[in-house]
């Protein structure tokens, strides 16, 4: 008996040995490497977790974070859950399924925690229509693809990360309610026509009324955008929005309604490019809404595509109204301009870490996931846009799955940088062809984003307030780390 008790108690003295004996080992800062550039290509390698050291006067190339500046709070970073993602996913196994739903999703992996979905179909759904198609609001149903395919998909996402947050778009109002916008007749057709101000109304209770059918089902809705590309005439489900119909629409029926209904979805206005598709009485389109008071009261801020003009725009947007938000919610790669290093390190510059830094608060890209040949899509939209991952049409399986630039350009952000998280100022000495983005989190870590758009390897000395390390960033590489002091 005395004999057990001694063995005992030597096991318990061991383990205690060996959890002090980790404690007082060096502290560590968790770094990740995506690379496409020479003969060593990584993929968010683990390449050495990098020791953290006492903070020391600065020599050379370095980044010095301020966790107090607090410049903006960041809500995350994911892909598009279309149509044509839920089709993809539900071609595969429930083990296989299960296997990239976790990976993507879950806290302990990839971690994204921002989506979003069509109200209604997009290009990237398997028929076109809204959830009122039959004339009349009171016959405003969710359509049977989104309840057999979206809702499945998304409940399980939450199940997997209850902190997801999900903003809805519209392609297009409901038929009925469109007119031709140049003799004012009914436009029976998806694509193009102008919303009819007859019906304002009712679309307002459309919005209202999908955002309470996704929450009895258990899906909250953080955000709706107005209208996606409301200057695109030409997508296969599309609705032309100037700014002026825009600023009406919101300002005399859907901010009223949200207010009416107790709605905490926020209103984002705008919704596309940064050159405003070169309309040239659409220039500077979100301002001129914000500019009349009583449509920007209810507008939390604006959202943004990538597809023509430059980041800069941001710069302008900010300054003219720091109190709105900015979030980018589309972006693509596809057979126009696809190449890993390329577009792994020229995407990551200009739409995170160019978005971030110019206040923007979160990053969601186009397709999750989609097939081989860019399948399913629609006659008028995008027939060679690739998803985030590629899926075999042949074999639906986790093995097949190619996880494209935009999967690693989500992954280092929402790996790193969690919801609520505050994007910081810095002091910083950089490298040509490098740049960054840093944060303090809501657990108190620290984290860093950065890409190397130059030819050869660099290192930066990461700064925080007490500790500091030594990030390598190989030739073409995006990097991301996070660290407690």
């Amino acid at each position: 008996m005395k004999r057990n008790l001694l063995k005992s108690m030597h096991v318990v003295c061991a383990v205690l040995l060996s959890i002090v004996m980790l404690s007082c080992g060096p502290r560590k800062a968790e770094v990740y490497v995506t690379s496409g550039e020479g003969d060593m290509q990584f993929r968010f390698a683990q390449l050495g977790n990098a020791d953290l050291r006492k903070v020391a006067p600065s020599e050379g190339n370095f980044i010095q974070l301020k966790p107090e500046s607090h410049r903006q709070p960041v809500y995350g970073f994911g892909a598009a859950i279309t149509g044509s993602t839920c089709y993809n996913l539900l071609k595969m196994s429930e083990e296989d399924r299960e296997a990239i739903l976790q990976e993507c999703f879950s806290p302990d992996q990839m971690a994204m925690s921002f989506i979003r979905i069509s109200i209604g179909a997009s290009d990237f759904s398997l028929d076109e229509y809204t959830c009122c198609d039959k004339e009349g609001i009171e016959f405003f149903e969710l359509h049977e693809y989104d309840k057999r395919d979206l809702l499945p998909i998304l409940k399980r996402i939450l199940e997997i990360n209850p902190a997801v947050r999900i903003v809805g778009s519209p392609w297009s109002c409901p038929k009925w309610m469109k007119i031709h916008h140049e003799t004012g007749e009914p436009f029976d057709s998806w694509t193009s026509g102008i919303l009819n101000p007859k019906y304002y109304a009712d679309y307002a209770e459309y919005f209202v009324r999908w955002i309470g059918e996704m929450e009895a089902e258990g899906i909250p809705i953080y955000a709706v955008t107005v209208q996606n590309e409301p200057l695109n005439h030409g997508n296969s489900m599309s609705l032309y929005m100037g700014w002026e119909q825009q600023r009406d629409f919101i300002r005399d029926h859907l901010g009223p309604e949200f207010e009416k209904h107790d709605i905490k979805a926020k209103i984002w206005a705008f919704d596309h490019n940064y050159n405003y598709d070169n309309v040239p009485d659409q220039q500077g389109y979100p301002l001129n809404i914000f500019a009349d008071s009583e449509a920007s009261k209810y507008i939390a801020g604006s959202a943004w595509h990538n597809y023509g003009g430059r980041v800069s725009e941001l710069d302008r947007i900010y300054k003219a109204y720091p109190d709105k938000e900015i979030f980018f919610t589309e972006a693509s790669i596809g057979t126009w301009n696809y190449d890993f290093s390329k577009c792994l390190v020229n995407d990551f510059a200009s739409i995170f870490i160019g978005t971030l830094n110019r206040y923007g608060r979160g990053v969601t890209l186009w397709n999750l996931i989609l097939d081989d040949k860019g399948a399913p899509n629609r006659p008028k939209g995008c027939r060679t846009c690739f998803g985030a991952i590629e899926i075999s049409s042949k074999t639906y399986d986790f093995a097949s799955l190619d996880r494209k630039s935009h999967y690693y350009n989500i992954a280092h952000c929402s790996k790193v940088i969690l919801p609520d998280a505050w994007c910081v100022d810095v002091e910083a000495e950089l490298p040509r062809g490098v740049e960054m983005s840093a944060f303090v989190n809501p657990d108190g870590s620290l984290a860093v984003v950065a890409v190397n758009r130059s030819k050869e390897a660099q290192e930066v000395v990461v700064k925080g307030v007490k500790r500091e390390f030594t990030l390598t960033l190989p030739a073409g590489s995006i990097a991301s780390a996070r660290w407690t002091e």
